[in-house]
């Protein structure tokens, strides 16, 4: 496969579309940061996939990713032949280091060995060479929790090489840096972080050293948390959670990394979509890493890389960060991701837009939603702000029923009064009918005439 960039409107998730990458795990090397993770489908009825992409952006142009196709299989998948001889099941989490001039890719198997895959450069192409023995004194479990599920991998300053792994329970070993392949006599740890409060450990662990400190980020259910230690083995203290996908997100695991990005700090992580928990995209927040080392959580927003969005370009739904009430994301088809269920009562946001600073005389300005009718006649309201705080209403597009027919997206302006400065764009459905979906939204733009 020849890779390709493609320049995407800046926005979270950051990913084209129709691309579904979970278990994100950030890199940069060189002057391009890359991204590997699990591969998932739209509307799955299950986690992972059996095989394994790599994207990649320059750090001058978070917005144009290139998509280096697919770099293992465990199957014989559209021409690719397999590459893991003893098994045939999903792909979970992967992890990367560049180890002695060799960029070695951690890759759990449902129920199998983990496979070790090289490669001369960061987008491959990968060889699998073997899988990892479990450490002398570990249990041999290749069930789902399977010896190193999640890994994560760090290459400390002096060379050193540690995996850190677990589902359920959290271990770390030593590897050779001669031969990663190798868990070095005597390594072994269990619990490096505590599945009991505050830690709650679950599955996932992303290690990082920054400021000579080491970071252990992980997940502990729907909340991505991180840990702190004066040295890789430990002992790690509880810090905090970063990102949730509980609250106003769709729930569901959760599991990222950190990134320095052109200075700016990021967290990776991904977004529950289809009405189910496994159908996930991949996004990423700027955090603050604040001198004593701790991290603000941050909350989810609908603007990537970028510190706000346009409100003046049309604004795909599927990039909403806010949902209450039902409201969901749904893939139609390549192209077609509107948010759907929106009943009397949902809400549906949007973070953050910038509209400018100067408003001039004679201005005006309008809203247009593309929209399809469902059921239930009723209105979408447009607020500056969320309804249930603060928020004002800025106008409402009203929904009069209509049998839907195929390819029925329309678009309906309405006038709304000047804005500036930043603010979260929410949506609010309301109909006299209850329980009955008012209308399907596609996408949405804000314009600024002077008359």
């Amino acid at each position: 496969m020849i890779a390709m960039p493609l320049a995407i409107h800046a926005a979270n998730p950051f990913l084209p579309g129709y691309e579904y990458i979970p278990d994100g795990d950030p890199h940069v090397f060189g002057d391009r940061v890359y991204l590997y993770g699990s591969h998932d489908l739209a509307n799955s009825q299950s986690f992972c996939d059996y095989i394994l992409k790599v994207w990649s952006a320059p750090l001058n142009d978070l917005n144009t990713w290139t998509d280096h196709g697919v770099v293992l299989a465990t199957r014989d998948i559209d021409g690719r032949k397999d590459d893991v001889p003893w098994s045939d099941n999903q792909f979970y989490a992967p992890d990367i280091a560049k180890i002695d001039g060799k960029y070695y890719l951690f890759a759990q198997i449902v129920g199998a060995p983990c496979a070790v895959a090289v490669g001369d450069t960061p987008a491959g192409p990968f060889k699998v060479i073997t899988h990892v023995q479990p450490p002398a004194g570990a249990p041999i479990d290749f069930g789902v929790w399977a010896q190193y599920f999640d890994p994560g991998l760090l290459v400390d300053d002096d060379g050193k090489v540690y995996l850190y792994y677990g589902g359920g329970r959290s271990y770390m070993v030593q590897l050779d840096p001669k031969n990663p392949t190798q868990v070095l006599p005597d390594t072994y740890q269990i619990d490096v972080l505590s599945r009991e409060a505050p830690f709650k450990y679950q599955e996932g662990p992303s290690p990082r050293k920054i400021n000579g400190t080491y970071y252990l980020v992980y997940a502990r259910g729907a909340d991505l948390a991180y840990a702190t230690s004066d040295a890789p083995t430990g002992p790690f203290n509880y810090r905090g959670v970063i990102v949730s996908n509980s609250g106003d997100a769709h729930g569901g695991n959760i599991h990222g990394g950190l990134a320095k990005l052109n200075g700016q700090w990021y967290i990776f992580y991904h977004r529950q979509t289809n009405k189910t928990v496994f159908s996930r995209r991949a996004c990423a927040e700027p955090v603050t890493i604040k001198p004593d080392g701790s991290i603000p959580q941050v909350e989810q927003t609908s603007q990537g890389f970028e510190p706000s969005l346009d409100p003046y370009k049309v604004t795909p739904a599927d990039i909403a960060c806010v949902f209450r009430g039902g409201s969901y994301v749904t893939e139609l088809d390549k192209r077609t991701r509107p948010v759907m269920g929106n009943r009397n009562g949902c809400v549906v946001g949007y973070k953050y837009f910038d509209f400018g600073d100067i408003v001039l005389p004679g201005q005006s300005s309008s809203f247009t939603l593309q929209f399809r009718n469902t059921e239930a006649s009723g209105q979408v309201e447009v607020w500056l702000g969320d309804p249930k705080g603060d928020g004002e209403k800025l106008g409402a597009v009203l929904i009069d029923k209509q049998e839907p027919g195929k390819d029925a997206w329309r678009e309906i302006t309405v006038p709304v009064r000047n804005i500036s400065g930043r603010h979260a764009i929410y949506f609010r459905f309301t109909s006299d009918l209850q329980g009955a979906p008012i209308a399907d939204i596609r996408s949405f733009a804000f314009t600024r005439d002077t008359q």
